[in-house]
Order: C-alpha cells, then structure tokens, then sequence
C-alpha cells in the first residue's frame, strides 16, 4: 500500500513540473526587430454644414436687378471734383476744393448737379467711372431747386445719358438705388426704399423745394447731384440734402424729383437760368394757428388759426394789379413789429394753403411766370378768389 501511494506521488510531482515547463514557455516573449514610431494619421475637419438658408427667388432676382441697374448706369455718373477760392481774415486768397457727383444728362455733353456742388466754382473737374478726365464748364445753374448743368467737351468719348423716370408715379416703400461719389470714394452704390414723399426742403437761397423724396438708401457728403434710380434705371430723383447730426448718413436724405428735373434743366441749357414765378407780396413766415391767434388776440389783433397772413404787397406787381392787400397797422409782438389786417392766403386753385414754405412750393412747382392762378383770400372774415397774372421773380 506504501508503494503504490509513493509511486502515485511521484508520477504527479512529474506531471507538475512538466506543466511548469510549458507555462514558462508559453510566456517567454519571441526576439522582436526593434522599428522607428509611427504617430497615427489625424482625423480631417469637416465643417458643419451652414445653417443660413439659400435665398428664395424673390430675393435673388432683387440682388440681380441691383446688380443690372449698376451695370447700365454706373459708367453714367460721374465725379465733381471743384476747385473754388476764398478769402481769409486778411482778405488774401485761399483755393479751396470739393467734390460731388453728377450724371449724364445727354450725348452733348450735359452733365446735372446739384448747384451748391459747383457753387463759387473757379474750375471744374468731371471724371467718369474708368479714370477719363474732363474739364466742366457750368452753363446754367439755379439756387433755389439746388440743380446746374456743367457741359464738357467729351470728342469721341461715349456717353450714355440716364433716362428720367417720372417721379409722379413713385410710390413709398418702392426700391431705390443711390450712385454717388461719397467722401471721395468712386462708384459707391447704396439701396434703400422711398421713406416719404411731398417733402417740403429748404434751398441754398432760403428758398423752398417742393415735392422733395425722402429715402433712407446711404446719402453722405459727395453724393450731392448724383442720381436716385429706380429698379429699371431711370433718374427719379437728384440727390441733394441729409439730415444728420454727424453730416453723415443717418438714414434720413432728399432727392429733388425728376419731373422738377424735366422742367427746369432744359431752361438752364437754352437760357443759363430759370425763370421763377412772382407775386410781389411779403407774408408772416410761421404758420397761423390757433395759439398764435390767441396770442395775437391778446395784443389787440385779430387774425385767422390758418392760412398765410399777407404783411404787404409791392406796388405795380402782380399782387397788387390782381387787387391783394397787405397790412394796415403794426403790432409789436414777440416776432416784431408785424402789419396786420391784411388778406390771408388759404388756397391756390382750390388747393388749400396752410404754411408760407407750402405756398412757396406751390407756386415753384405747379406754375411759371404769365400764368393766372386762383387765390382765395380770408378779408374780412370772408372768403373771396382774386385772379392773379403771375410775373418773374426779379
């Protein structure tokens, strides 16, 4: 029993150590070639795709007409570079520049600005879109619609006049597209819509503009006598004035429409100036109103809450020959010494007239010298209509 135990005993301490043996050669590691590092290959970036969507139909054949109005006009319009003089506190001459923009009026050479772009002007330079140069002179030019005609002599160089469109049949919120030269800077396009309409713009002399269009495309200084286009690249309108704090663009500017444009450049070209129509009467330049004719009650005055109060009419002017009456007392008030007990204007051809700049504008825009108008006056406290042959402003 004793041997068959030790001979079990040694069989498995046998198989034991012949397990040993292979465990250890099963982990021994075989001889390996060393070889040089490898970095893994990086991933690529890719973009996440946009999330701005592409424009609709609508929009893109919007930008393109933009782009069209551009490309057949823009070769039309034109930089003002003026050179003007001067004086200083001694009294010695000082040259002086500015600059503003034009367009092509027609093939002979017309260019149309606005009048305080050239005004003063000593010399003129018109420089189109690819760099040709020409010296301007003015031809005609008037201050109270702020428009001049400058001509050069172009010889064989193309011009591609821009047609007038008819600024009666503009519409507010209709697109516009300014081209201009602002702070110097050629060929600038802006777009914008039509804000307003009707305006009522004062003018270099202090006069009135009538019918003035109100956009909010970009207008800066040196846009001044370029053109306001329509979607089919017609002239609706001559840039000329913003309202800003900054004489920058504030996204309030006038254009002068382009029917004003119709009837005033063809007089510029053939005569040098236009005639204005004429009445020969002075007027209170505020608007009558109710508080201004309590204020006038209080002082011993009675005058209407409406219309223009005439202060006097010239002798031997139209005014006077239709039979108009000015003032026939003075009254010191807080406006000064105001004549009062005149006729008061409340209508030009049955259309009412509520402010000294409306009457103004009226008779600018609707009327020219040796035509009769109906004015309607208050007299007495009432109403009468008094034909009036109009003259030429002197």
């Amino acid at each position: 029993m004793k041997r068959k135990l030790y001979v079990l005993l040694s069989v498995l301490l046998l198989l034991a150590n012949s397990l040993g043996c292979l465990a250890l050669q099963t982990f021994t590691p075989p001889a390996e070639t060393p070889t040089a590092y490898v970095p893994p290959t990086p991933t690529p970036w890719v973009a996440a795709p946009p999330r701005v969507q592409p424009p609709d139909d609508a929009i893109t054949q919007l930008e393109t007409q933009v782009e069209a109005v551009y490309t057949a006009v823009g070769d039309a319009v034109v930089n003002v570079s003026v050179t003007s003089i001067g004086y200083d506190y001694f009294f010695n001459a000082v040259p002086s520049e500015g600059s503003g923009s034009g367009f092509v009026y027609d093939t002979q050479g017309r260019i149309v600005t606005n009048f305080h772009v050239i005004e003063n002007a000593q010399e003129i330079q018109v420089t189109f879109a690819d760099g040709a140069t020409f010296t301007g002179i003015v031809i005609g030019s008037d201050s109270t619609y702020d428009l001049a005609v400058i001509e050069i002599d172009a010889g064989d160089y193309p011009l591609h006049p821009i047609p007038l469109g008819d600024s009666g049949a503009i519409r507010v919120g209709q697109f516009v597209v300014a081209i201009g030269n602002p702070f110097g800077l050629d060929q600038t396009v802006t777009f914008g819509v039509i804000s307003s309409l009707g305006r009522v713009i004062e003018s270099p002399d202090g006069r009135y503009i009538g019918e003035a269009i109100q956009t909010d495309a970009a207008i800066n200084p040196g846009n001044s006598g370029g053109p306001l286009l329509d979607l089919q690249g017609r002239v609706i309108g001559v840039n000329a004035q913003i309202v800003s704090p900054s004489q920058a663009n504030a996204g309030i500017g006038f254009a002068i429409p382009a029917n004003t444009v119709r009837h005033v450049v063809p007089e510029l070209i053939s005569e040098g100036r236009y005639r204005h129509p004429w009445m020969g009467v002075r007027f209170f330049p505020a608007s009558l109103s109710q508080q201004l004719a309590t204020s006038f009650a209080e002082l011993g005055a009675e005058i209407p809450d409406h219309g223009v109060l005439v202060l006097s009419v010239e002798p031997g002017t139209p005014a006077a020959r239709a039979g108009l009456r000015g003032g026939t007392r003075s009254v010191n008030t807080p406006y000064g010494t105001i004549m009062v007990g005149g006729d008061v204007i409340v209508a030009f051809d049955g259309m009412a007239i509520s402010s000294p700049n409306r009457l103004i504008a009226y008779l600018e825009t609707n009327t020219r010298p040796g035509e009769t108008i109906q004015v309607t006056v208050l007299r007495d406290n009432e109403e009468i209509t008094l034909p009036v042959t109009l003259g030429e402003r002197p």
